[in-house]
């Protein structure tokens, strides 16, 4: 399978990666599999791909869950071995750079200016992660396709919703 194949079937081909990269065969190794099952268990858990109801939890709390998937990702890369790991990282510094990025950004600037305080921009803000969770819940998926998981042992689907 080639890499644009993988993005066109997780929904995630509005990424922009290099035209080499998305014509080039997508051949996960074994430690691309380890990288992208710990970063599947952290998404699975997070706010980044679970429901936050309107009247339940915190925007700065959930705003930190979504930021801390930098720190999650540089530490699973550099675990021994995960040099290896090139397929995953290809795939998480975009998602990183191209998705989560401009979200933290924004929003950590507009937090510290009290934006948090205000009910429209609480209900904007929230607006907005739910659009990120619909990207970051694909990009779950195809780290769990990555990883080997599939049909009901994948846990991004084991929930009703």
């Amino acid at each position: 399978m080639k890499w644009r194949e993988l993005l066109d079937q997780w929904s995630l081909s509005s990424l922009k990666i290099n035209v080499g990269v998305l014509n080039a065969e997508f051949k996960p190794s074994d430690p691309d599999r380890d990288a992208a099952w710990a970063l599947y268990i952290e998404l699975v858990t997070r706010i980044t791909t679970q429901p936050l109801p309107r009247e339940h939890g915190d925007e700065k709390a959930a705003l930190d869950s979504v930021y801390s998937l930098f720190k999650l990702t540089r530490d699973i890369l550099k675990v021994p071995g995960a040099r290896h790991a090139r397929e995953f990282a290809k795939i998480a510094v975009v998602v990183l750079n191209q998705k989560v990025r401009p979200f933290t950004a924004k929003w950590h600037k507009l937090s510290l200016a009290g934006a948090f305080d205000d009910l429209v921009q609480r209900t904007v803000f929230r607006d907005e992660l739910e659009a990120l969770q619909v990207e970051l819940l694909h990009y779950t998926r195809l780290l769990g396709h990555m990883a080997g998981i599939e049909g009901e042992d994948d846990l991004t689907r084991i929930e009703a919703g």
